[in-house]
């Protein structure tokens, strides 16, 4: 609730002015059984119209005033109501986006989703209901006791004795249900994660047929809502009723005495008259009062679910970066003491792995500086040292002991089973998790000595999953850059092999994407992914199985122009595919969270059994045993092997024999694609 009351604070004056104007509506209905008193007693019992009628123009007075008092209070009520949900919503909203994946995954979008909907209405709904009525029932219900005891002390003695037992059933019934709507709460939480689930994956369902139990686990989460919805609304419902009769009950008991009131001369007829009026009111407000309780009572328990998730902080935070933007290169020395750690050329040492195999992490980094020519080569453009990692604490370790360099402007590839920890282990890279053990280190820095936003200007991340937002494509290319020119973003769909499709559409830059970008196809949606990522320049790129969805020669076409395109940029290459990291400059090989190897291809395939299984399961072995030497034998380039039909079909065609000295690593990956795609036709295979 102290949270809720900042945002309130905010609009003090209103928020004081709503109940205010309540109140003095409620004085003005607190006169009127008074003013129909005095027009019984004194006009009606002696004929004097007059006086009924002047009596009869109070009471419009008073109606009238009490009416604009309402409208006014409405209307501070609501707009309080209104821009407490706007701030709360805002404010959440950012939280959430400043979370972590871990506190993401541990609470799930679906509960994210009820949060920002849901509970911040029945916050509003709460707050203008509290504004309105929780000062004005009140003061009614006492006010009313209070003039009861004016027109006669005995009478106001059954008031008080009334209001006592309403406030003992009302409190009574509330206590109790108010439990169960933060049930009913927590039940609507599983539904929208049921619902959230089946939309997201209408496709799947529908490819396997589960129609049918996907509609029978709906309606078994809808039931047991339904079911504690009832349960509740029992309780609820007895409100009404049992109000009703213990006011109707103190009515005929106020008539039964108050006639012998008035027959003793104690009241007048009028009095008794103002007596049941105020009874009747009474009896209308804590019927609002009550209403009011269990909307507050809804509302608090979705407020204290609300700020559940602002008490969570964020595991992943800028809290321990002693200089926010102070970070830069390391010097020339510090590069030099690093690089003397690095062999000269990739090497596989003593054994560590299951299979009695473990490698340098040093491979081909002395070759990288060499080529570059700049000292600031020999530092690490990304490290591992001895790094491991736990989804949650307790759990089994994801990765365990890893340790390797990434050199600047060299091509490391990573590959591994399914469930290997290649994706968490590029997560730990732009800090999207801590590592729990060990260290990352960015540019010779460790990446929590890096400001989050800094850290990540650094990179260029494309995930598994091919995320493109509404709007057009010059919005979504300039996600990374704001200020991209057009030049640019040209440039860099050209590098993604994204330029073609998208002059087709006849659009350019204005071409509308929708949401998820679903008028594009699932490669489309991966170069386009990949573009957005280039558009930033980063000093390291991250492609995390994005080109899945592309055919050999587009993928072939993508990695070579990366590679002359992207400079001195670091790139990571998670694939499954070993024609995709073949001819990186490192290659790592993860198996069960560890690694298994650490060199180039021919060094892997012949020292690393994991490797070579999954060399051996995707390609022939004299594919797979060929030199880079031999394989530079074949034709220069994968598209020399595909050609492209009308309808987007591919066709495998002969090699070109082609002698080539000097060629470039991507070029005899070219190679490598196009004569296991020879092969696959002679074997009679159609490649698509």
């Amino acid at each position: 609730m102290k949270r809720l009351l900042t945002y309130i604070r905010d609009y003090r004056v209103r928020a004081v002015l709503a109940p205010l104007f309540k109140c003095l509506e409620a004085c003005f209905d607190l006169f009127v059984p008074l003013v129909i008193s005095s027009m019984i007693d004194r006009g009606i019992r002696s004929g004097n119209l007059g006086y009924v009628f002047r009596m009869g123009g109070l009471l419009l007075v008073l109606a009238t005033i009490g009416l604009r008092c309402s409208f006014t209070a409405q209307f501070f009520a609501a707009k309080v109501a209104i821009h407490t949900g706007k701030g709360l919503r805002n404010d959440l909203f950012r939280h959430i986006n400043s979370l972590g994946y871990r506190e993401i995954d541990t609470l799930g979008t679906s509960t994210l989703i009820t949060r920002m909907t849901s509970d911040i209405n029945a916050v509003e709904s709460g707050v203008n209901m509290a504004l309105r009525l929780f000062m004005r029932s009140p003061f009614i219900v006492f006010g009313a006791m209070v003039m009861a005891f004016t027109i006669s002390v005995r009478a106001g003695l059954i008031f008080a004795v009334t209001i006592v037992i309403l406030f003992i059933v009302v409190f009574g019934i509330i206590l109790t249900t108010a439990p169960m709507y933060r049930a009913n709460q927590g039940q609507l939480d599983r539904i929208m994660k049921t619902t959230r689930e089946n939309l997201l994956g209408v496709r799947v369902v529908r490819a396997f047929n589960r129609q049918a139990s996907e509609i029978d686990e709906f309606r078994r989460e809808n039931e047991r809502l339904t079911q504690m919805q009832v349960r509740v609304g029992r309780i609820s419902a007895l409100l009404n009723p049992v109000t009703y009769v213990i006011i109707n009950l103190a009515v005929v008991y106020l008539i039964y005495r108050g006639g012998g009131f008035v027959y003793e001369g104690t009241i007048t007829q009028g009095g008794l008259v103002a007596l049941v009026n105020y009874m009747s009111q009474i009896l209308v407000e804590l019927i609002k009062l009550a209403n009011l309780i269990i909307q507050i009572t809804r509302a608090m328990a979705s407020m204290n679910r609300i700020d559940g998730i602002f008490a969570l902080q964020p595991a992943v935070s800028d809290a321990n970066v002693s200089a926010r933007d102070a970070v830069t290169a390391p010097s020339a020395a510090a590069g030099a003491a690093s690089a003397a750690n690095v062999s000269a050329h990739s090497t596989v040492t003593a054994p560590r792995d299951a299979a009695g195999l473990s490698v340098s992490s040093h491979s081909v980094a002395a070759v990288a500086a060499q080529r570059s020519g700049d000292q600031r080569s020999c530092v690490p453009a990304v490290e591992f040292r001895q790094a491991a990692f736990a989804y949650t604490e307790g759990a089994e370790d994801a990765l365990r002991d890893i340790s390797f360099r990434a050199m600047l402007g060299q091509t490391i590839g990573v590959i591994g089973g399914t469930g290997a920890g290649k994706t968490t282990l590029i997560n730990l890279i732009p800090r999207f998790y801590d590592v729990t053990a060990g260290e990352v280190l960015v540019s010779g820095q460790n990446v929590r000595d890096y400001a989050l936003e800094t850290l990540r200007e650094k990179i260029g991340l494309v995930p598994q999953r091919s995320v493109l937002f509404r709007g057009t494509l010059r919005s979504n290319m300039q996600w990374g850059k704001p200020d991209a020119t057009d030049d640019e973003i040209y440039a860099a769909l050209k590098t993604a092999q994204a330029y073609d499709f998208v002059e087709q559409k006849g659009e350019g830059l204005e071409l509308q994407v929708e949401q998820e970008g679903r008028n594009f196809s699932g490669g489309q949606k991966q170069r386009l992914a990949i573009a957005r990522a280039l558009v930033r320049r980063p000093e390291i790129l991250i492609l995390d199985d994005s080109a899945s969805a592309l055919d050999f020669a587009t993928d072939a076409a993508l990695r070579k122009a990366i590679k002359s395109d992207t400079g001195n940029m670091t790139v990571f290459l998670i694939s499954q595919r070993v024609s995709t990291v073949r001819n990186s400059d490192q290659i790592i090989v993860l198996d069960d969270g560890q690694v298994a190897g650490i060199g180039t291809h021919a060094e892997l395939y012949r020292s690393c059994p994991v490797y070579h299984e999954i060399c051996l399961s995707q390609l022939s072995q004299a594919e797979a045993e060929r030199s880079d030497e031999a394989v530079q034998n074949g034709s220069r380039t994968a598209e020399q092997s595909v050609s492209v039909a009308g309808s987007g079909s591919r066709v495998a065609t002969q090699p070109t024999a082609a002698a080539g000295g000097g060629r470039s690593a991507v070029e005899r990956s070219d190679d490598a694609e196009k004569t296991a795609l020879a092969e696959a036709q002679n074997e009679g295979k159609e490649v698509q």
